[in-house]
């Protein structure tokens, strides 16, 4: 999914950047690694792609002709002045992908209560107020699009992760009891839960780390970061307009059964 559009290959009409048709993207946390992924599989369709960053240097992204637009989503001005930005420039938000997350991972005993909380307050109430604000436009527009970025750790648990394992649990609780308050408005919720994937999060790990996680998982490999981009775009796409609520794994097999 990655690369350029091949010559002679044509996007529906309804895909055409420029197109009145082209939707309004959002991608939180899209400057590297999944969000990356997810921003450029929406772009490749010819939407118009906005993403959220919280440091480093704009200009690369911008070249790939994302807006990029500098937001801590634990600022909920911060969060509101993004989305002015974004409207301004490309309209209202018709598909949220909620993908910016941070891990601070501790055994309990010592895990300190900052360290909770801030990857809570990222991670879960962070996704809190970007939908938020995501659904003024899609109550106007009585439709709208949302896939929230859980983990496969968040369904099974993982020893020194419980902070991070809480959160992004939590982010499925938050998304299907939306699916139900907001159905009837035509705005669909659904949650993917990514596996072990290859990016720089998991490129610091050692051989024998990697050889042990591979290990567990029955296809025998890590998922590349198209792979998850390609369930997002699904879900946002026409075909999976009757699914809402939803948890889609994308993990190997990791974590079957949950």
């Amino acid at each position: 999914m990655s690369g350029a559009i091949p010559i002679g290959f044509r996007l529906p009409d309804r895909y055409r950047k420029g197109d009145p048709l082209s939707r309004s993207v959002l991608v939180t946390g899209g400057n590297r690694g999944i969000g990356l992924a997810i921003a450029r599989a929406f772009a490749e369709s010819g939407d118009k792609v906005a993403i959220t960053y919280r440091s480093g240097d704009p200009a690369e992204l911008e070249k790939d002709g994302f807006l990029a637009v500098k937001c801590d989503i634990t600022d909920s001005e911060q969060v509101d002045r993004a989305y002015k930005e974004i409207e301004e420039k490309h309209g209202p938000v018709e598909v949220l992908v909620a993908n910016a997350g941070v891990t601070k991972d501790q055994l309990l005993m010592r895990m300190s209560e900052e360290d909770f909380t801030s990857v809570v307050d990222t991670n879960l109430t962070g996704t809190f107020r970007v939908v938020k604000r995501a659904n003024r436009g899609m109550l106007r527009a009585k439709k709208g699009r949302v896939v929230l970025i859980s983990s496969v750790v968040g369904l099974l648990g993982s020893a020194g992760q419980a902070n991070y394992a809480a959160s992004k649990a939590g982010l499925v609780g938050f998304a299907r009891s939306l699916a139900r308050e907001l159905g009837s408005r035509n705005i669909t919720f659904n949650v993917v839960a990514p596996g072990f994937v290859d990016t720089d999060m998991t490129a610091v790990l050692t051989d024998e780390q990697r050889a042990g996680i591979v290990s567990q998982v029955p296809l025998g490999r890590y998922a590349q970061p198209e792979e998850i981009a390609a369930a997002v775009s699904f879900l946002a796409s026409d075909d999976a307009s009757y699914i809402t609520g939803a948890v889609i794994p994308v993990d190997g097999g990791l974590g079957m059964g949950h």
